[in-house]
């Protein structure tokens, strides 16, 4: 995995573990080496002893090894200088006479060894003392293992405070992430610069230049988008306005009435669709528009009712109104396109003598709209997929798929879930909670 933190933790701790090793042994060894020098003098005390008895002629009889309650042992010996025994050990190792105290071995046990050379009345003496190093060991053995503690300890130490550190200098990119992450995915607002470390100040002003040009384009299409359905919408309304002059101009020709209803059909879902343009433009801003106020969803439903009413007639449908005030803040414009968009699916979707009851309301401190119909209803498997846009049921469906679409973005803009589920007899029931989206 490319991890910035993992990169700078094994920068940085591999360093701090290999200069620890380093430390620990150089302290392992000015620690070792006092005691040595104390070991080795006490050794040169009882060797400096020895020489004088031996000086003085008192060193008859030397034992040749003398254990210790320590369980320590010492080995002493007296020779000559031509190295021939005279008392002590006649096991001793050869003896270095004025050289510092060296390793040797006895009797098959390592021992430490120091050698003097003594002047006596019937000539110069060599006298050698070698003593065990069990207590030696005990004494490194205890020094490594307060060095171990000590190294492991501050060890660990220095890699918390690194890791920590590591955190804490990488908390601006969390920072960065998690902002990111809440934004919806119409949010195309530059990343503030106030408290981004210079070190990533280049990332964060080159994003929020793409950020621009992202958003730059959007509002290009966007613009387009609505000048399109702007300009396509007046002429579309001129060809309607024709279409029914010729209707009552050739009302007896059979063959013409036909053909102008197939026309005006046509004509009607240009409309449609062109008015479904127009609000999925407004509706992809992602958030509402500059009218944003307080509203009652009620009232809006109400200055759309003789439409609904209208379209319902021709096909026969038994249209209910359940309305209660339902106060939202928002824009007008874009929810009055998501009442239409689910009234007309609702409409549309319903075979002839039908049900569709439109209300809104309060519920549970939540203002809610929901539209129930008896129509085919909705597969809970395709119920997500329908949000999408150009997504339809059915080859049969005339819709262009884009109704849902538009109630999505509008809800989203206005902070509310759209859920889709199962009404009784197998229809379809909606409802837009608001307040609710985070």
């Amino acid at each position: 995995m490319n991890s910035i933190r993992l990169r700078l933790l094994k920068w940085l701790l591999g360093p701090i573990l290999l200069v620890n090793l380093v430390l620990a042994a150089l302290v392992a060894g000015l620690a070792w080496t006092p005691a040595q020098v104390a070991f080795d003098a006490g050794l040169m005390d009882t060797a400096t002893a020895l020489a004088g008895r031996v000086a003085a002629g008192s060193a008859a009889s030397l034992p040749p090894v003398t254990p210790a309650a320590t369980g320590e042992r010492a080995w002493f010996v007296v020779r000559d200088v031509g190295g021939r025994h005279l008392e002590g050990s006649r096991t001793f190792p050869p003896l270095r006479p004025g050289a510092p105290a060296y390793d040797a071995e006895v009797d098959g046990e390592p021992v430490r060894v120091v050698a003097l050379a003594v002047a006596t009345p019937t000539g110069v003496r060599h006298v050698g003392v070698a003593h065990t190093l069990r207590q030696r060991l005990e004494v490194r053995a205890a020094i490594v293992r307060s060095l171990v503690v000590l190294v492991s300890l501050g060890t660990l130490t220095l890699v918390g405070v690194v890791w920590l550190s590591v955190g804490n200098g990488l908390r601006p990119l969390a920072r960065i992430r998690a902002e990111l992450a809440r934004r919806g995915p119409g949010d195309l607002a530059p990343i503030p610069a106030d408290g981004v470390p210079y070190e990533i100040a280049p990332v964060v002003s080159g994003f929020n230049d793409l950020l621009d040009k992202v958003e730059a384009g959007a509002r290009a299409q966007r613009d387009f988008l609505a000048d399109m359905a702007h300009q396509l919408r007046t002429p579309l309304a001129g060809v309607q306005l024709q279409l029914e002059w010729l209707h009552a101009r050739h009302a007896q020709d059979a063959d013409t009435v036909a053909s102008l209803a197939m026309m005006g059909l046509a004509n009607e879902r240009m409309i449609r669709q062109v008015n479904q343009l127009l609000a999925l433009a407004r509706a992809r801003e992602g958030r509402p528009g500059d009218h944003v106020g307080p509203l009652d969803l009620a009232l809006l439903v109400q200055e759309s009712i003789q439409f609904f009413v209208d379209k319902a007639a021709r096909k026969e449908i038994d249209l209910g109104f359940e309305l209660a005030p339902a106060p939202v803040t928002g824009d007008a414009f874009q929810l009055r396109d998501l009442i239409d968009n689910l009234v007309d699916n609702a409409l549309r979707y319903t075979p002839e003598g039908g049900q569709v009851t439109v209300g809104c309301g309060v519920d549970g401190g939540a203002t809610q709209f929901s539209v129930v119909d008896s129509g085919p209803g909705i597969p809970a498997a395709r119920r997500a997929a329908v949000f999408e846009r150009f997504v339809r049921l059915d080859d049969k469906s005339t819709g262009s798929g884009l109704g849902l679409a538009i109630v999505r973005d509008i809800a989203r803009a206005h902070r509310a879930d759209v859920a889709i589920g199962g009404a009784a007899g197998g229809g379809t029931h909606v409802v837009v909670r608001f307040g609710t989206s985070g």
